[in-house]
């Protein structure tokens, strides 16, 4: 396990310490992997997993330069990214669209595509009418990334980006995400 947790370490999926234990972070960090390698998504490290680990595959960002977060919609991954080299690689589950309704709105649940900045973040946890968000870094009117108990490896939110718990606290641990820090979002 330990070999594992190491491994998918180097090729930049976030998992925390390694521990030898394969606990949620490291089921998240198999679910980034097995987005970034376009394979079942099903958190087993199994034979195609196994592959995708021995062959190196990595998280890919568009080349840009600066720091940004950069959110893509197509595999649901999150990725830290230093002038166009990846720091870390989450997992992470955007917008589901569905339909639902809200206050008496009826809305769609989709994550805005394009380039915002971190322009709000609350050290705590927020409450409103769609639900909990864990130490949210907001980019877009009450559009945030955020910790979440939940995690799958698909789309289920109502728009904002969901990490795991594990990983915001680890984000702001590490002051990774600082107010004015470019977010690109994009398919």
């Amino acid at each position: 396990m330990l070999a594992l947790q190491r491994r998918l370490t180097s090729l930049g999926y976030w998992l925390g310490p390694p521990d030898g234990t394969f606990g949620d972070s490291t089921q998240q960090a198999v679910y980034a992997l097995q987005k970034a390698a376009s394979i079942r998504r099903d958190g087993v490290v199994g034979p195609a997993t196994r592959a995708a680990l021995k062959r190196g595959a990595r998280a890919k960002p568009r080349k840009i330069a600066g720091y940004v977060v950069e959110i893509n919609l197509s595999k649901d991954l999150l990725m830290i990214v230093r002038n166009g080299k990846l720091v870390w690689a989450f997992n992470t589950s955007t917008g589901g669209g569905y339909t639902y309704v809200d206050e008496g709105i009826t809305a769609v649940a989709e994550t805005p595509r394009g380039v915002y900045r971190i322009y709000r973040e609350v050290h705590g946890l927020v409450t409103d009418s769609l639900g909990q968000l864990w130490l949210p870094k907001y980019f877009d009117s009450g559009f945030a990334i955020h910790g979440d108990s939940y995690v799958p490896p698909y789309p289920v939110s109502h728009g904002c980006v969901r990490v795991s718990n594990e990983a915001i606290e680890w984000i702001w641990a590490h002051d990774l995400v600082p107010l004015g820090t470019k977010v690109w979002i994009y398919s």
